[in-house]
């Protein structure tokens, strides 16, 4: 069987989906048994629990696991909450040490990590320290075959980045934009990654560590311009310093559900470029849908998905 560590998330159920449309057998660890668990059944997949929080829930969601394919992320993603340890360390590092860890004692034959691109041990931002931390927890484990897939900017229909924009274009003709506007991204259709991933956990497949992002790169304010375009809307920009969002995220972070939070302005502003000629190299069927396509599959006039 194949385990899916957060796979009623954003790039787990994507995961999923690919999976169980190639015909493999699939459980799905969560956390949120009843919550989650009418999500995990529509996907075609059976449902496990499993907390990296409570270490002594893990052995049980583990056994009989060929492959494990880590793809989670904490609730408040990406506002952390330290309050209820919702931070990237805690669910990147100590997490995946855990899950890595019972992994392993299982007897599982590959595991699949999803990090991100940036993940770097010296890095400022903590998700990226703490995303490295987790591929080092993965390299060690002693599992026979390791892959770690770093994606760039992820964007679909469910996403949490593009589709806040997108909320706020429905209902206003003006769209704010953190800062110039003019970072560069690799906006990968979440479709693609969800294939990647699935690929990855075939026993025997590439092993090493992958990037992956869209053919396109751009700048965010392109990236919104091509999105209003598909969605025919006409809206003006209004880019705003991102010292006032910092200064508003941090009463906002302390809200049950937080917004935003300082940290997140450098998580809008950054850069997300990725090499893709390694992860193409390893997976040659894979392909990558230009940004513009894979909007119109759920942003343009009459389209429903």
């Amino acid at each position: 069987m194949i385990l899916v560590a957060g796979g009623s998330g954003f790039v787990g159920s994507a995961t999923v989906r690919a999976l169980v449309a190639a015909g493999e057998p699939v459980g799905v660890m969560t956390a949120h048994l009843e919550r989650s668990r009418r999500r995990i059944e529509r996907l075609g997949a059976r449902v496990v629990e499993g907390d990296v929080q409570r270490p002594q829930t893990l052995p049980a969601a583990v056994r009989d696991t060929d492959v494990v394919v880590q793809t989670l992320a904490f609730p408040t993603f990406p506002v952390e909450k330290p309050s209820k340890g919702y931070t990237f360390d805690e669910f990147e590092r100590l997490g995946t040490e855990r899950l890595v860890a019972a992994a392993a004692r299982a007897g599982a034959r590959r595991y699949v990590y999803c990090s991100g691109v940036g993940a770097d041990a010296r890095a400022q931002a903590s998700r990226f320290r703490a995303k490295a931390a987790g591929e080092r927890a993965v390299s060690g484990s002693g599992i026979a075959e390791c892959c770690v897939i770093r994606p760039s900017w992820v964007y679909g229909p469910e996403d949490r980045a593009l589709n806040r924009f997108i909320s706020i274009a429905r209902r206003a003709p003006l769209l704010p934009v953190v800062g110039s506007g003019d970072q560069r991204l690799q906006p990968v259709f979440i479709d693609d990654v969800g294939r990647a991933f699935a690929s990855a956990a075939a026993v025997g497949g590439p092993t090493g560590t992958f990037e992956i992002g869209g053919p396109d790169v751009l700048t965010m304010n392109e990236i919104l311009a091509t999105a209003m375009d598909v969605m025919g809307k006409r809206v003006r920009f209004a880019h705003v310093p991102p010292w006032t969002v910092a200064a508003a995220g941090f009463p906002a972070q302390y809200l049950p559900a937080p917004p935003i939070s300082p940290g997140v302005v450098e998580f809008l502003t950054s850069d997300a470029l990725a090499d893709t000629g390694p992860l193409l190299r390893a997976f040659p069927a894979l392909q990558l849908t230009p940004l513009r396509e894979g909007l119109e599959t759920y942003l343009a006039p009459g389209v429903g998905r």
